[in-house]
Formats: structure tokens, C-alpha cells, sequence
């Protein structure tokens, strides 16, 4: 039988971060801790999003460490990657880097602020669901 909860590789990691396109990230500003959706695209070994103005990127200006956290599950099994590092504001010189990823849009909301995650710490873990529940429930 399989273990229940097994760890990734980096390389397990970074291939689910690569099929994935939509996550959250953590941050902190000043004493409070916030999480908010993005949808980021992998370049090299480090992750893309665009941020209009507002908390998140003022936390990223700040030099807030952030987490970010992308997972995927069916009814068999799930998993979950988290990133862990600096995140920076790009500088026009570099933000084109955004245009050789598949970095798009989901909102209509123009977003002109490039954010690279450099990753200090990458790490995911497998679970083989059981979900016994499902098996006291009656069947049709």
C-alpha cells in the first residue's frame, strides 16, 4: 500500500508549477497577513505575475517575504506546492520578461506592474485520498 502523504521532489515541484497557472500568495503588511489569488507563469526558476497598485504590491516594494501556495486534486489524489522567498518589482528594463511567458490576463483590469518570486525554499507534498466518508454514504 502507498503512503498516504509522500513528498515531491524539487523537480516534481517545479514540473506542477509549470502545469499550473493560478495560486495564492501570502504576504505581510506591517502587523497584518494577507493571501490573495494570482495567476503566474514559470521563467527559468522563478515565477511571473503582474499586480495593479495596491497592498500586495506595496508589501513586494516593502521587501516582504511572501509564500505562495498552487495545488491540484481530482478524487483520487491531491497536491499542493508551496514557494517560499523574495518577491521584487521588476524594472521596465526587465519587465518584457513577462511577454516570453504564457502570462496572461484573467481580468480586463490593466495590470502594468511585473513581479518576479525568486524562490528560497520550494517543497510540495502528494496525498493519496481516502476520504472515508464516501463509503458510509448510501448508494443509489
Amino acid at each position: 500500500m502507498d503512503e498516504a502523504v509522500t513528498a515531491l521532489t524539487t523537480e516534481e515541484c517545479w514540473e506542477m508549477l509549470e502545469q499550473e497557472e493560478f495560486g495564492r500568495i501570502a504576504f505581510r503588511l506591517v502587523d497584518e497577513v494577507h493571501i490573495t489569488p494570482i495567476n503566474y507563469a514559470v521563467d527559468g526558476r522563478s515565477l511571473l505575475f503582474r499586480s495593479a497598485e495596491g497592498e500586495k504590491l506595496l508589501a513586494i516594494v516593502m521587501g516582504s517575504e511572501v509564500a505562495f501556495e498552487v495545488d491540484h486534486y481530482n478524487d483520487d489524489f491531491a497536491r499542493s506546492v508551496v514557494v517560499r522567498g523574495a518577491a521584487r518589482l521588476l524594472p521596465e528594463d526587465e519587465a518584457h520578461r513577462a511577454e516570453n511567458v504564457p502570462l496572461r490576463p484573467w481580468v480586463a483590469e490593466e495590470k502594468y506592474n511585473v513581479v518576479e518570486l525568486q524562490p528560497r525554499v520550494v517543497s510540495g507534498r502528494a496525498f493519496h485520498l481516502s476520504r472515508p466518508w464516501l463509503h458510509l454514504r448510501p448508494h443509489d
